[in-house]
C-alpha cells in the first residue's frame, strides 16, 4: 500500500483510491497517511488528511502532523497537516499552544492560524499575547485567529491595532472586528477608508453602523473604478438593510438614493452586481436598486430569485420599483428563469393596479397554467372594471374557474354593478354554466328570476348549476328548486339537488334526502349520504346504518363517515363496519371508534381488529388503541407486537404499547 502512495509514476487516482481504502485502525496507517501528505496531487493530500482524523491514536497523529509542519520546503505537506490540524479537534489544542513558543517564527505563525481555524474560546489568552510577538507575520496571524473566535477582550485588542502604524496589523484588526461584529467608534473607522488599502475592509466594517453618515460613505464608494471596492461597498449596504426591518428602511433608502442619484453609470454598475456570483454583493445591489427606484432594473432583481436566501429582498425591492418597473417585468416575463417568472408573479399579484389589465390580458394568452392562475389572482387586485369581462371568460376555464370566480368576487366589492352586468350577459349568452354559480355567490336575491328560469332550462348543466346556486341566494327558494329536481331526468341535476338540500338542513330537506338515499343512480346515492352528514339529518341515520352493511364499500365507507359526523355511530353499526370485506370501510370505521368515547365495548373492538389480514388494518387498529388511554388493552397490545412480522405495524404497535404503559 506504501509503495503505491510514494510511487511518482503512479497514477494520481490509483493513489486517492489506496488511500481512501486504507483502514485507519490497521498498523501502519499512520504513517501511509503521513507518507501521503507529501503526495504531488492536493487532492491525495486531502485524502491522507481525512485519514489522519479518523486514526484512533489521535495524541500520536497530532504529535505526527505537528513534525509534519517544521518541514521546511514541503509547503504541500505543511498546508495539509495544518487542514488535518484543524480538524482534530480539542487534542490538538495544547500541542498548538506549546508551539507558540516554538524558535521558528514561521511555527509560531502557523499555530496561531490553526488555532484560530479550531475555534476554541480558551486559547483567547495566548493570542492575545502573540499580539505581541517579535515576528509581524505572527502578529497578524494571532489577530486574524483572534477575528474568528475571541470575545470583549479580543475586540478590545484588535480595536487598539487600528492606531498601530503596521498596515498588515490594521487590515488584520478591521477583518478582525468586522467578523465578529463589533463597530468601534465610528470616526476611526472613517479615517481608516480613506486609505486605498484598507478601503475594502473599512468599508465593509461600514456596515454594522445605523443608517446615516456611514450609508453615505458606503454609498460614495460605488463610484470607484475598482470593482473590489465597489462590491465591498454593497456588502455593507446589504448589512445594514439586513439589520433593520422592512418598514425601517425609509432612512437608509433616502441617504442611498440621493448620494447614488448623481453617480454616471451607477445604473450599469448595479446591474452587473445583480448578475455576480457573491450572494453578499447581489444583497447589497438589491438594496441599491431599490433605493434608485430604477425601472429598467426590473428583469435583472427579478432573476436574484435564483438565490433563495434573496427572495424576500427581491419581492420587496420589486415593490420599490413603481408601474414602470411592474410593466417592465410584465413584458420580460418570457425571458425570465423559471425561479424568477416564480417570484415575479407573485410580486406581480401585490403590485399591480388598474392599469395592469391589458399587460396581464398579453401574459394570460403565453403562460403556462400555474403562471396563468397567478396572473388571475392579479387581475382580481387590479379592482378594474375592465378586469370584469377576461375573469368572466376564464369561468369557462376549468382549470381557472375557481379562481377566476374569487377574483371576481374581490371586483365585485369595488365595481357590483360592472360585475353583475357582465356575469348576466354571460350567462345569457350561455358562455358557461359556471357562471351561474358565481352569479347566484354575487348577486343574491336580485338573480333569482334568472335562477328559476334557468331550472327549466333544456340542457342539464345549466339546470343543475341553477339548482345549485338558487340553494346559496335564499333558503326557501333553493328548497323549492332542489325539491322540484329531485325528479329530473338527469343525474347530474338530481345531484346537484341533493348538494342544495345537504347546505339547507331542517326536517324537509332531511325528508327529501330520504328518497334521493334511494335513487336509482349511484352518484346521487353518494351525494345523498354526504348532503345527509353536512345537514346534520340525524332523522336519516337508519337509512345510513343500513349502507353500512352495503356490498358496495364505498357508499358502506361514506355511510360510516356520515354517522361519525352525525354523532350516532352504535356499537352495532361498528361491528357491521369492521366486519366488512373492504378494508377501507374497516379503517373508516376504526376512524370513528378514535373520536368516539372510550368504552370497554370500542376498546374490545379495536382488539379485536390486531389480528386482521391486512397491515394497514393492524396499523390503524394499535393506533386506536393507543389513542383510547385503556390499561386493560395493554396485554394485547404486546402480544400482537409480538407477533408481528410487518415492520410498519410493528412501529405503531410498539407506540401503543409505550403510550398506554407510560399512561399517556
Amino acid at each position: 500500500m506504501s509503495d503505491t502512495v510514494r510511487s511518482p509514476a503512479g497514477q494520481e487516482e490509483a493513489r486517492y483510491r489506496a488511500l481512501q481504502a486504507v483502514d485507519p485502525r490497521a498498523p501502519g496507517a499512520l504513517e501511509t497517511f503521513t507518507t501521503g501528505l507529501h503526495d504531488e496531487s492536493w487532492r491525495v493530500r486531502h485524502a491522507a488528511a481525512e485519514g489522519l482524523r479518523r486514526v484512533p491514536d489521535a495524541q500520536g497523529v497530532t504529535a505526527r502532523l505537528i513534525s509534519v509542519l517544521g518541514e521546511r520546503g514541503e509547503t504541500g505537506a505543511r498546508n495539509a497537516a495544518a487542514e488535518a490540524l484543524a480538524g482534530m479537534g480539542p487534542v490538538a489544542t495544547q500541542p498548538l499552544v506549546h508551539l507558540l513558543e516554538h524558535e521558528d517564527p514561521d511555527q509560531r505563525k502557523l499555530a496561531a492560524d490553526i488555532l484560530g481555524q479550531l475555534g476554541h474560546p480558551e486559547v483567547e489568552d495566548v493570542l492575545l499575547r502573540a499580539l505581541s510577538d517579535g515576528d509581524l507575520n505572527v502578529r497578524v496571524a494571532a489577530a486574524e485567529a483572534l477575528g474568528r473566535l475571541g470575545g470583549p477582550a479580543a475586540a478590545r485588542a484588535l480595536e487598539g491595532l487600528l492606531d498601530t502604524p503596521t498596515p498588515l496589523l490594521r487590515l488584520a484588526a478591521l477583518e478582525g472586528l468586522a467578523s465578529l461584529k463589533r463597530a468601534p467608534p465610528l470616526e476611526r473607522v472613517m479615517a481608516l477608508v480613506e486609505d486605498p488599502a484598507l478601503q475594502r475592509s473599512a468599508l465593509r466594517l461600514l456596515g454594522l453602523y445605523p443608517p446615516g453618515v456611514a450609508t453615505e460613505r458606503i454609498c460614495r464608494a460605488l463610484a470607484s473604478p475598482v470593482r473590489s471596492v465597489r462590491e465591498a461597498a454593497l456588502v455593507a449596504l446589504g448589512t445594514q438593510a439586513g439589520a433593520l426591518g422592512p418598514y425601517e428602511r425609509g432612512e437608509l433608502d433616502a441617504v442611498a438614493r440621493s448620494v447614488l442619484g448623481g453617480i454616471p453609470g451607477v445604473t450599469e454598475r448595479v446591474a452587473q452586481a445583480l448578475d455576480g456570483e457573491d450572494v453578499q454583493v447581489r444583497a447589497g445591489a438589491l438594496v441599491a436598486a431599490g433605493a434608485l427606484g430604477e425601472a429598467s432594473l426590473a428583469v435583472p432583481v427579478a432573476e436574484v430569485a435564483r438565490e433563495d436566501r434573496l427572495l424576500r429582498e427581491v419581492l420587496f425591492t420589486l415593490g420599490q420599483l413603481g408601474p414602470d418597473g411592474r410593466r417592465l417585468l410584465l413584458e420580460g416575463m418570457g425571458t425570465l428563469s423559471l425561479p424568477a417568472r416564480t417570484v415575479a408573479a407573485e410580486a406581480l399579484v401585490l403590485l399591480v393596479d388598474a392599469t395592469s389589465v391589458p399587460e396581464l390580458c398579453a401574459l394570460l394568452e403565453w403562460a403556462e397554467d400555474d403562471l396563468r392562475a397567478v396572473v388571475v389572482r392579479a387581475l382580481g387586485r387590479t379592482r378594474s372594471p375592465e378586469a370584469v369581462a377576461p375573469l368572466v371568460e376564464l369561468l369557462a376555464d376549468p382549470a381557472l374557474s375557481g379562481i377566476a370566480a374569487r377574483a371576481l368576487e374581490q371586483l365585485t366589492v369595488a365595481h357590483p354593478l360592472a360585475s353583475l352586468t357582465a356575469l348576466e350577459a354571460a350567462v345569457e349568452q350561455r358562455a358557461t354554466p359556471a357562471a351561474v354559480a358565481v352569479l347566484g355567490r354575487l348577486g343574491g336575491a336580485r338573480v333569482l328570476p334568472v335562477l328559476r328560469r334557468l331550472a327549466r332550462d333544456e340542457e342539464a348543466s345549466w339546470r343543475a348549476a341553477a339548482v345549485e346556486a338558487a340553494g346559496r341566494v335564499d333558503g326557501e327558494a333553493g328548497l323549492e328548486l332542489a325539491r322540484g329536481a329531485l325528479a329530473d331526468e338527469s343525474p347530474r341535476v338530481r345531484i346537484s339537488a341533493v348538494r342544495s338540500l345537504g347546505q339547507q338542513g331542517g326536517k324537509e330537506a332531511a325528508t327529501f334526502l330520504g328518497l334521493a338515499l334511494k335513487d336509482e343512480d349511484r352518484g346521487v346515492r353518494v351525494a345523498a349520504v354526504e348532503a345527509v352528514g353536512a345537514a346534520g339529518a340525524k332523522e336519516r341515520s337508519p337509512d345510513l346504518e343500513s349502507l353500512v352493511r352495503h356490498g358496495d364499500s364505498g357508499l358502506a365507507m361514506l355511510a360510516v363517515r356520515a354517522l361519525t359526523k352525525l354523532g350516532t355511530v352504535g356499537a352495532g353499526v361498528l361491528w357491521d363496519a369492521l366486519s366488512h370485506s373492504d378494508a377501507e370501510v374497516v379503517k373508516a370505521a376504526l376512524a370513528a371508534l378514535a373520536s368516539a368515547e372510550a368504552s370497554a365495548d370500542g376498546a374490545a373492538l379495536a382488539v379485536s381488529l390486531l389480528g386482521h389480514p391486512r397491515w394497514d388494518v393492524r396499523v390503524a387498529a394499535a393506533r386506536v388503541l393507543g389513542g383510547l388511554g385503556r390499561p386493560e388493552c395493554l396485554p394485547a397490545l404486546q402480544q400482537a407486537l409480538a407477533a408481528e412480522q410487518d415492520a410498519l405495524a410493528r412501529v405503531a404497535l410498539a407506540d401503543a404499547v409505550a403510550r398506554l404503559s407510560s399512561g399517556r
